[in-house]
């Protein structure tokens, strides 16, 4: 990962802090027993930072609104498979990102453009210009990439998948995902060089 993707997952990781930390194992334990008012505290302690999340991914607040209802279900639901150890944040992480590329696999079709040779150069961005930029301006211009692109630029760079696990999520071939990343940062620079 280059220190441009490095100060861009930085910079969203400062965009989407919690209000509070874990919560605690009483909260979550009325919420495995269908507790409304848990669930309630549980859904305003977390719902700016799966938001968050969501709104890297898809530009469409409805879209957002439908996968943000999902993951909430599916966390709901699946509370009792949590075991307590680890980061209760990264536990819903994974349920939210899997919501999106679930949706993504659903309702957003490929780009036609897909190129069969790869090019082998990484794009690199100054990193004083990117470390100038604030999260609101660094996600407008990635939200201005095509579905796949930030679907791919998205998981490379903040969830930190490989091209292997970033195919397998979208339904796409490795070589496709290295060409859609390295698109994207193209893409990327050009608009931040621009500014």
């Amino acid at each position: 990962m280059s220190e441009k993707d490095n100060i861009l997952r930085h910079q969203a990781s400062e965009g989407s802090q919690i209000s509070g930390s874990q919560p605690p194992h009483d909260l979550i334990k009325d919420c495995i027993a269908h507790n409304r008012q848990a669930q309630k505290r549980l859904y305003d302690q977390y719902v700016s930072f799966i938001y968050g999340i969501i709104r890297r991914y898809v530009f469409n607040q409805s879209s957002a609104d439908e996968i943000l209802n999902d993951a909430f279900y599916k966390i709901f639901t699946g509370l009792h498979s949590y075991n307590f150890s680890g980061s209760f944040e990264g536990w819903m992480r994974r349920i939210v990102v899997n919501t999106v590329t679930d949706h993504y696999r659903k309702y957003v079709k490929n780009e036609p453009a897909y190129k069969q040779e790869i090019e082998t150069t990484d794009v690199y961005v100054d990193n004083d210009i990117v470390g100038k930029l604030g999260y609101k301006e660094l996600l407008g211009l990635i939200h201005q990439l095509p579905d796949t692109q930030r679907a791919v630029f998205n998981l490379f760079v903040f969830e930190q998948y490989s091209h292997k696990e970033i195919a397998e999520h979208l339904g796409i071939n490795e070589n496709n995902s290295r060409w859609q990343l390295n698109d994207a940062r193209r893409r990327l620079k050009e608009k931040i060089t621009t500014m």
